[in-house]
């Protein structure tokens, strides 16, 4: 108590008692895969498509992490971890530095670097003149693109990033060459000039070969599903380029396994995020089956694995293609908790950007597949593509729905960041009545959500905190025991209409 000397009135803050408890969020994903250009293995934020195109590349062929975050933004993602992994192979990179000594490998045009696309063929160049029509403004101006000495694009670009015809905009249009903007430098209109570009590297060029460690990372040096355990606020990871190393033989399927293995050991470890997993490329349900049953006998809660793949447009070719679903499957995570909440499960949702699946399956097939743990992904005429399975891969009937496991990390971690003030309080009646306080007003408000099955919040959980659950053993080792049960909503999977033929003889005799 502060003291008085002077008469006079004062006025003091003081706590309430009621620190409400605030819910964490819960569709942040981890991606892990490989890129265009970006940091080696440190795991790098962004927020929108913009951010990761201007750290990490555009769409380049045979591989699969941009098209799953391309797919995660596009279903309602907001935050995203990106680990680049496959760093230069030995010796790769003085190599690199040797031809970069020859060719420039980007041409530098007004604060804008200009490059040839991986993949692409043939003589690259570019030629800036001026914008068609009298007058035009200062900032406009015509983007030619000439391979083996012909136009084939053109276009009409502006300096200014706020208008429509901003050059890096218009330029992720091109199937030859990428636009971005130069590290340090103010974006302005360049100099009509014709400038040669560098042919770019085939995908995979100069890249070490992978073993599952390079997933795995080093928990020292802060690389890999290991560079993730200082982030706490993911929740799910996806490893889609675990498949694009497979195709190529990098890993073969032990490789896949160990690699998944480690991604759910992660996840486990971490107890607050799930793994979302793919399965491996051009198997029909059957094979789906033995590859679960036999190959990968995974049985863990923090886990689901989708099945088959979609088709979606890649403008790095122009064509459609394959890519694996757990980038676009961790975005419709994202979308329902923001619309519904984490209790609603993930299913009966629209995949967006899904053109076409590998496999389109049946209801026979997919009786095959759900009972095990395998998420569908079925095509329904007239109501699109959609995530038809809400299961986990555990073997626990108490966990087996997705939404069950991630709202009670939801629950856990908002319940722990929330009561982080209780630490070294006077462990008496007044904390324990504080603790039943503010959990019970957290849970209360999470019941009228939804979140809880039960008419009544008393049906719907428990809080208990008192003499019975800390006896002066627990008090003397410094121990608070809080006990609380809740009863979570599970996904009505399976609706049964039941109908019955009655005459209206038959109800008159009843009545």
């Amino acid at each position: 108590m502060p003291s008085y000397l002077t008469p006079g009135v004062y006025v003091e803050e003081v706590q309430s008692g009621a620190r409400p408890i605030e819910g964490v969020g819960t569709a942040v994903a981890a991606f892990v895969g490989f890129a265009e250009s970006g940091p080696f293995h440190q795991p790098t934020l962004v927020t929108n498509w913009d951010q990761y195109v201007q750290t990490f590349g555009t769409f380049t062929p045979d591989t699969y992490l941009t098209p799953a975050v391309y797919g995660y933004f596009a279903n309602g993602g907001g935050a995203a971890y990106i680990v680049r992994i496959g760093g230069p192979a030995e010796g790769a990179e003085g190599a690199e530095r040797g031809r970069a000594a020859e060719t420039a490998p980007a041409a530098v045009l007004g604060g804008f670097q200009v490059s040839a696309r991986p993949g692409t063929s043939g003589e690259l160049s570019v030629e800036v003149a001026d914008a068609e029509g009298e007058n035009p403004p200062e900032d406009r101006f015509r983007l030619l693109v000439r391979q083996a000495g012909k136009v084939v694009e053109t276009f009409e670009a502006s300096s200014r990033k706020n208008v429509k015809g901003y050059l890096v905009t218009q330029a992720r249009q091109s199937k030859l060459i990428q636009v971005t903007e130069q590290p340090g430098a103010t974006p302005a209109r360049p100099e009509n000039q014709t400038l040669a570009l560098a042919p770019a590297a085939a995908p995979g060029a100069g890249v070490a070969r992978l073993d599952p460690a390079e997933y795995v990372g080093d928990a020292t040096a802060r690389t890999g599903f290991a560079g993730l355990e200082a982030i706490d606020e993911i929740t799910m990871v996806a490893v889609p380029d675990l498949m694009s190393a497979y195709q190529r033989g990098d890993i073969d399927a032990d490789g896949v396994k160990a690699v998944q293995l480690a991604v759910i050991s992660h996840c486990e470890q971490m107890g607050d995020r799930v793994a979302v997993l793919d399965t491996p490329p051009g198997m029909n349900a059957q094979r789906v089956r033995t590859w679960r049953n036999d190959d990968a006998g995974y049985d863990s809660r923090y886990a689901t694995v989708y099945y088959p793949w979609v088709k979606v447009f890649d403008p790095a070719t122009g064509q459609n293609t394959l890519v694996p679903p757990s980038g676009h499957v961790a975005g419709v995570w994202a979308r329902s908790d923001g619309e519904r909440g984490v209790h609603k499960a993930p299913a009966n949702e629209v995949i967006r950007g899904a053109l076409d699946l590998e496999v389109r399956l049946s209801k026979g097939e997919q009786d095959l597949l759900n009972p095990i743990g395998v998420n569908c992904v079925r095509a329904f005429p007239g109501r699109g593509i959609r995530i038809w399975g809400a299961r986990t891969l555990s073997s626990d009937p108490a966990w087996r729905y997705l939404n069950v496991r991630r709202l009670f990390n939801y629950l856990e971690e908002s319940i722990l960041l929330g009561t982080q003030w209780v630490v070294f309080e006077p462990n008496d009646d007044r904390l324990w009545s504080s603790i039943r306080r503010n959990v019970t007003a957290f849970l209360t408000e999470e019941w009228r959500r939804g979140a809880l099955f039960g008419r009544t919040a008393e049906e719907a959980f428990y809080v208990k905190c008192d003499r019975d659950n800390n006896p002066q053993e627990s008090i003397d080792l410094g121990q608070v025991v809080c006990e609380i049960g809740v009863a979570p909503v599970k996904p009505a999977e399976f609706v049964v209409f039941r109908l019955a033929q009655f005459s209206d003889s038959t109800s008159l005799v009843n009545e």
